[in-house]
Formats: C-alpha cells, sequence, structure tokens
C-alpha cells in the first residue's frame, strides 16, 4: 500500500494565536501516525506562486491521511487555524515500484 503525504503552503497572519492550531494538532497528527518530513524550513521559490511556510507530513497510507484530516479532531483544530491563515493543502499519494530511469 502506497505512502500518502500532506503537502501544505501556509500564510500565517497571526503568529500567536496559530501557536493553538499547533497544540490541538498534535493528538490527530499522533493517533493517525504522521510523520513529519518537512515544517516551515528554508524554502526556495523556483517556478510559480508561494507561501511563507511549507509542510509535508508522511502517512502510511491515504486512507489514514484522509481519516485524519477528517476527525472531529482535526477538524477543531482546523477551526483554530483558518481565521489566522491562509493555506494551501493537497493530499498525495505516493508513487510504490520501480523508479524510473
Amino acid at each position: 500500500m502506497p505512502k500518502a503525504y500532506w503537502i501544505a503552503r501556509v500564510d500565517v497572519h497571526d503568529p500567536e494565536a496559530y501557536k493553538a492550531y499547533v497544540a490541538a494538532n498534535a493528538e490527530p497528527f499522533r493517533t493517525y501516525g504522521a510523520k513529519f518530513l518537512a515544517r516551515g524550513g528554508a524554502a526556495e521559490r523556483l517556478e510559480g506562486g508561494s507561501r511563507a511556510r511549507n509542510v509535508i507530513i508522511e502517512f502510511e497510507s491515504m486512507e489514514k491521511a484522509l481519516a485524519c484530516y477528517h476527525s472531529p479532531e482535526y477538524q477543531y483544530a482546523l477551526s483554530l487555524r483558518q481565521p489566522v491563515s491562509r493555506a494551501d493543502l493537497v493530499i498525495v499519494e505516493g508513487y510504490e515500484g520501480p523508479q524510473p530511469g
């Protein structure tokens, strides 16, 4: 079963209030086995638009990634984030099989 990844780009408008979102998302991420691969580190935009913060989170499957997002616990955290930030989020299924070329 391929892994799945949340890929998020976020602009935070109120860093102090954003801390409540970070605290609230810890439990659903722990419950669904989230593993942070990138979390707000240095980034260089090469094409297209960008946001200030980039996050990549790995889950063991698409089902777990979606279940985390739709869980009541994450939806609560989301209600704390949305008023204080603007984000783009996609969930992408990983590639299984031989790597090309």
